[in-house]
């Protein structure tokens, strides 16, 4: 199976009271495209500037992800994101946003791309979703990932581009936000009432959980003694593992059932894929609680 992601590729620059680091690679699209070459082959499409160097590259091509669809802007500098955590790790503050490539990000995909078996919509604006969507009608399954911006500043177009959707997966403080609902599987019912037939909450350091008509299983974490990095990533890293795991498992089932779907994500299957070398993005996605004006996080 193959499986295409559009969404931002970045840089970060991240304070936390455990370290710092000026520039990391992240970006929505970096940490799913990473997440998900555990299971299956990925494309990525994604602007980039020239900052953007072959060791960038090298982090998402060891882990075999399909890079032909990164579009390169000369004389352009790659998105970037600056922000702090305290010592709640699950709540980003943004400093900076520079847009760069990203702020006249028109996708661009190749004929490959547009036939792959699944498609991911990582967090970018409601309306280039639908645009990527629309161009990709041979999908078997689909799905997309938001944030409260866009619920902010754009929500009829949201939840339009969420009926167009096989899965959604969001934040749980954001799936409240987006339906009025304070309980988590009432909530995930409203979201699949529009159209959509999973639901994954993000659940920060907590892990995730999956939704469909029929049931709902977690995807719980191993907590650590010592956390140094924002969990954001880790979730990430779940919400993609969990998305790539149940397209398969529905294309191989044609149905809905609980708990095969997220055997996998848990812990990444011992495959060959498993053993190749792998890049680390190490920088996380963000949902800021400070006005962020970013756009692709």
């Amino acid at each position: 199976m193959s499986l295409t992601v559009v969404g931002s590729i970045a840089f970060d620059a991240v304070h936390t009271p455990f370290g710092e680091r000026e520039k990391m690679l992240g970006g929505s699209a970096v940490h799913f495209s990473l997440a998900s070459s555990f299971f299956t082959d990925v494309r990525v499409v994604g602007p980039v500037g020239d900052d953007f160097t072959q060791s960038e590259f090298d982090v998402l091509e060891n882990r075999g992800i399909i890079t032909d669809d990164i579009e390169r802007v000369a004389g352009a500098q790659t998105f970037f994101w600056k922000g702090h955590y305290e010592f709640d790790l699950n709540t980003a503050h943004t400093d900076d946003t520079q847009l760069n490539v990203f702020g006249d990000f028109e996708p661009k995909l190749s004929d490959q791309s547009k036939s792959s078996d699944m498609l991911f919509l990582a967090n970018i604006q409601p309306d280039l979703q639908r645009q990527v969507r629309a161009q990709c009608d041979g999908i078997g399954f689909a799905g997309l990932d938001t944030m409260n911006l866009w619920i902010d500043i754009a929500k009829d177009s949201l939840l339009a581009a969420m009926s167009e959707v096989d899965c959604v997966l969001i934040n749980d403080a954001e799936i409240r936000q987006l339906t009025g609902e304070s309980n988590l599987a009432r909530a995930a019912k409203a979201v699949m009432e529009l159209g959509p037939s999973a639901v994954i909450a993000k659940q920060g350091e907590y892990g995730a959980a999956l939704f469909t008509p029929a049931d709902s299983s977690p995807c719980p974490v191993s907590r650590s003694k010592t956390c140094v990095t924002p969990p954001a990533p880790a979730t990430a890293s779940r919400a993609g593992s969990s998305a790539t795991s149940t397209a398969s498992v529905r294309s191989l089932t044609n149905r809905h059932c609980g708990s095969p779907w997220v055997t996998a994500p848990c812990s990444p299957p011992t495959t060959s894929k498993n053993s190749a070398p792998r890049g680390s993005a190490g920088s996380p996605g963000k949902r800021s609680t400070t006005g962020s004006k970013h756009c692709g996080r």
